[in-house]
């Protein structure tokens, strides 16, 4: 079937005036990639608008959390620290691990990782590479634990499926969830998992509706709108 066709076929699983709950959207995605039947795995992401301004120091939302089951996909965690640290770092499965050596790597176009963490003394390395990591989101930050001494913690959660956010100029938060092929009820969990972290996460200066849409979409897929008020009304 051609593609056109398959997006087609999928889309018309999708009620566009309709504004699902989490499962019953979950349900409605599943149908859709099964429709389209794609060659790859999709990736399943989640779209929130935020009633925010993060031009704003103070409505920044930002954060992280390990989703329960993962995004399916092998994270690389590359290590920034020294020593005692580093072993720890090895010990706990991270990919790369080093200091002013990985440092010169990365200068030179290394950027074989997901994830980034440093022990606070790399800070001072770490903070020259700004203008590599920083445009790709790998920057370490404090915020979501990616600077730290605890840096075996760190390592396991990343391989775990530990998933940053942070809100856009637009006031949108942008993340990953999982892949198509996972079963509805580990979608279910994830997509919750997040929204929950994400709901704590609002702003006490923060005006108006803060949880104002969302949509679950894959990477192929129609985007399937979310009821932001029932979800939003159900944590409180």
């Amino acid at each position: 079937m051609h593609v056109a066709k398959k997006y087609k076929a999928a889309a018309a699983k999708v009620d566009r005036h309709k504004r699902y709950s989490v499962d019953q959207g979950v349900a409605v995605l599943k149908e859709s990639a099964a429709a389209r039947a794609v060659r790859f795995d999709e990736t399943v992401d989640l779209a929130i608008n935020l009633g925010v301004d993060p031009k704003h120091a103070d409505q920044m939302v930002r954060g992280a959390v390990v989703l329960p089951h993962g995004t399916g996909k092998s994270q690389k965690v590359a290590v920034f620290a020294k020593g005692d640290k580093a072993k720890e770092a090895e010990a706990a499965g991270a990919d790369v691990v080093g200091a002013e050596d990985l440092a010169k790597r990365i200068e030179e176009g290394f950027l074989g990782f997901d994830t980034v963490v440093a022990t606070p003394d790399m800070m001072g390395i770490v903070g020259r590479l700004g203008k590599v990591l920083g445009p790709r989101g790998l920057m370490p930050n404090p915020k979501v634990g990616t600077v730290t001494a605890d840096v075996s913690k760190a390592v396991r959660e990343a391989k775990a499926g530990k998933v940053e956010f942070r809100v856009e100029k637009a006031g949108i938060v942008h993340v990953p969830v999982g892949k198509a092929s996972f079963p509805a009820e580990k979608l279910r969990d994830n997509v919750n998992a997040l929204i929950e972290v994400i709901l704590k996460a609002k702003p006490a200066s923060a005006k108006g509706v803060y949880f104002q849409a969302a949509c679950l979409s894959t990477t192929m897929g129609p985007g399937i709108k979310l009821d932001a008020a029932g979800i939003a009304s159900a944590y409180r």
